[in-house]
């Protein structure tokens, strides 16, 4: 048997190419597993410069597979940005006037501790030993990224899907310390569908016999296998019925006729064991456990008895809230749920839903709609918080 590739995010859990920020014993994590982590890291990017009165930082918050490189090569894959197509000089976000930044969520695998991190109590990855993250755990470490760059308010807070639930547990957790928030592709918790799906590839990962309980680094193992099928399963959420008919329909891959066995018959069957497989050579299996597990967790509402609209009592943030038609995996009930409790709770808040068949995944795609919503409620924001053009 061929051995397993090695996994090129191994070289970045503890030494990331990106700006890192350590935290010693001193400054532990207070956790909701109802423990303290602690030394700790997190692992960033910045794109701009902080004006002299640190009033023009914006936050980006990553989704569940993404991580700090959004406007800049990944230097795992060699690829642009995952949202480079919207920040950058003279873009939507422009970086010339704005100060950008996007850290690696903790739980994640490309520099933040994190499952495949270096345990300092053990000298080995900490697996599973490490507790479960919670959204509002991310967005702790991260106000405490915000804390080091002096940054006593952001100006906006942004992200699609897991990043979305970051951006509004940023506005419940810390309203006083966000001007703007841009929730996109998102809810104000998980459904028990996408929980569902989340548990099929969670058991695929730990079905796979080179998983060795979490323990697969100590083994020289990975669990490839099982963590390309947990990737194929979570991308058919990620479109919609509508693109993979337009995409690949019943077309046959590199064939004439059906071969009446097993091998990738279709179009659809080959790009999806492609995004199986490209995808373990970028990411950590047990952090995909985690990553899945923190976005099951996730209820704003019940962490305030009940009521969304109490998670947002007297906030002063500016909202903007954005959903697609085609996103089945966060349709827009969601995000109007979320709307009304806003509206319940005397916020400042606008919504768009746009049309496209283009699924969750719009979020991350070249969508005109997307980014004049985007834009027109910067540029409003950053009228009110007085940044000049």
């Amino acid at each position: 048997m061929a051995a397993p590739r090695a996994g090129k995010t191994n070289n970045e859990a503890d030494q990331p190419s990106s700006p890192v920020l350590r935290f010693g014993r001193d400054k532990p994590l207070k956790l909701d597993a109802g423990t303290l982590l602690s030394p700790f890291q997190i692992a960033y990017q910045t794109y701009g410069t902080l004006n002299d009165a640190r009033s023009n930082a914006i936050l980006v918050c990553h989704a569940l597979t993404g991580d700090q490189h959004v406007a800049s090569t990944n230097p795992v894959t060699g690829k642009p940005g995952w949202w480079e197509v919207l920040i950058g000089p003279g873009r939507i976000i422009d970086t010339n006037r704005f100060f950008v930044i996007c850290s690696n969520v903790i739980g994640g695998c490309l520099g933040s501790t994190g499952p495949a991190s270096t345990n300092p109590a053990t000298g080995k990855p900490y697996g599973l030993d490490l507790p479960v993250i919670t959204i509002r755990d991310m967005v702790r470490a991260q106000q405490m990224l915000i804390d080091h760059f002096g940054i006593e308010k952001l100006f906006c807070v942004l992200g699609g899907s897991m990043g979305g639930m970051q951006v509004l547990e940023w506005a419940s957790s810390y309203p006083e310390r966000v001007f703007s928030a841009l929730p996109i592709a998102t809810g104000a918790r998980h459904s028990s569908q996408n929980i569902a799906f989340h548990e099929v590839g969670r058991q695929a990962v730990m079905a796979d016999p080179d998983w060795h309980g979490g323990k697969y680094f100590e083994h020289g193992k990975r669990p490839e296998k099982g963590l390309a099928v947990a990737r194929m399963a979570a991308h058919i959420t990620y479109l919609s019925e509508a693109a993979l008919h337009r995409k690949f329909g019943r077309n046959l891959q590199d064939r004439d006729h059906l071969t009446f066995g097993f091998d990738a018959d279709f179009q659809i069957e080959s790009y999806l064991r492609h995004q199986g497989m490209t995808f373990v050579d970028r990411f950590d299996a047990n952090s995909y456990l985690y990553m899945t597990r923190s976005m099951d967790y996730f209820d704003l509402a019940a962490d305030h008895g009940g009521r969304l609209a109490d998670a947002f009592a007297g906030t002063k943030t500016r909202f903007c809230l954005v959903s697609f038609t085609s996103d089945w995996l966060f349709p827009t009930e969601e995000s109007r749920s979320i709307v009304h409790a806003l509206n319940a709770a005397g916020a400042s808040v606008s919504f768009v839903e746009i049309e496209t068949d283009r699924g969750h995944d719009a979020f991350l795609l070249d969508e005109p709609e997307l980014f004049a919503a985007i834009k027109g409620f910067i540029g409003s924001a950053a009228r009110a918080r007085g940044l000049s053009a």
